[in-house]
């Protein structure tokens, strides 16, 4: 039966909502969109008059389809050329979904999501239905196909997993932007010692280029080892403009609710990092290269007035 322009706008008014569950237990915008869309076909083909509680039911379609997705990515990644790191969003994207409480900022928060990468595919989807959306365990028992108790058991699994992964407490939005600016000035300097005082001492520095974009296939660790490789990156050279396509424009800006520089080559968004900032310092950088997860960002900024940039590179 045909679905009526009711019952289109019905699954119309759940969409933002299971964007963002979509993002979060994929970590791709783009998948979030696909997983979406076969979800809307699901309820298309499905005899929806019978569907009592249609935000339960589109939920478990969504989540079930996203666990599918999530057993065939692991198969996909092992053969990712490099570090998988997720798609970033700018502040102001709808898919980046609640951000009321703590949780649930936390929840999307590029950090966070690059630790879920180490949960099963079950225990991604409790927590996030759980931290993120509040979903009772009897309801995610019921998406699931789980008992209650296990829902439990998943759950605090999951988030001791995510807590032991996760850098000392971070600092307030105006110390963060003090310390981008500090970062900017010390990796402009050509000098390797103003970054090390900038990082903690067990930093990490992390790049995704999909293959596409040169990026090394380990990370780099230890607060000298980053400050010698940030100082490589940042220097003047016919090297890195022919890597980037032309002179790079640097901006301060949000990224997953959290700091992040934003690096710009003729419009087009060439880079987004994330900073981890603690009260020791940065902890962790995670930069994403890969043309195809800078797509959603790039026509975000194309829409944004987003001023001068901090420093123009090369």
């Amino acid at each position: 039966m045909p679905l009526t322009a009711e019952d289109v706008d019905r699954f119309e008014a759940f969409r933002p909502r299971l964007e963002a569950m979509a993002y979060r237990l994929l970590g791709s915008a783009s998948e979030a969109e696909d997983v979406v869309q076969e979800t809307f076909l699901r309820w298309q083909a499905a005899d929806v008059e019978r569907v009592e509680v249609p935000e339960a039911w589109l939920t478990k379609v969504l989540t079930n389809l996203c666990l599918n997705q999530l057993t065939s990515a692991r198969a996909r990644r092992e053969t990712y050329v490099g570090q998988w790191l997720p798609e970033p969003l700018l502040a102001g994207d709808p898919m980046l979904g609640p951000a009321d409480t703590a949780e649930q900022r936390d929840s999307v928060s590029y950090a966070v999501l690059t630790l879920l990468e180490r949960l099963t595919p079950n225990e991604r989807a409790v927590y996030v239905l759980r931290e993120a959306f509040g979903y009772a365990h009897r309801e995610i028992a019921g998406i699931l196909d789980v008992t209650e108790a296990a829902s439990q058991q998943i759950f605090h699994r999951a988030k001791r997993h995510v807590a032991a992964g996760k850098a000392r407490a971070e600092v307030d939005e105006a110390t963060a932007r003090r310390v981008i600016d500090e970062f900017l000035a010390a990796a402009t300097s050509g000098r390797t010692e103003p970054l090390v005082r900038l990082l903690t001492e067990d930093a990490v520095a992390i790049g995704d280029g999909g293959g596409k974009v040169p990026a090394r296939a380990r990370a780099f660790e230890g607060a000298l080892a980053v400050a010698k490789f940030l100082r490589g990156m940042f220097r003047p050279g016919k090297a890195q403009r022919a890597l980037a396509g032309g002179s790079v424009e640097m901006y301060a800006t949000t990224a997953n609710g959290g700091p992040a520089l934003l690096a710009v080559v003729d419009g087009r968004v060439f880079g987004i990092t994330t900073l981890e900032i603690t009260a020791d310092g940065i902890a962790a950088l995670r930069s994403q290269v890969n043309p195809d997860k800078l797509e959603r960002a790039t026509r975000q900024w194309a829409a944004s007035d987003h001023g001068e940039p901090l420093v123009t590179l090369f």
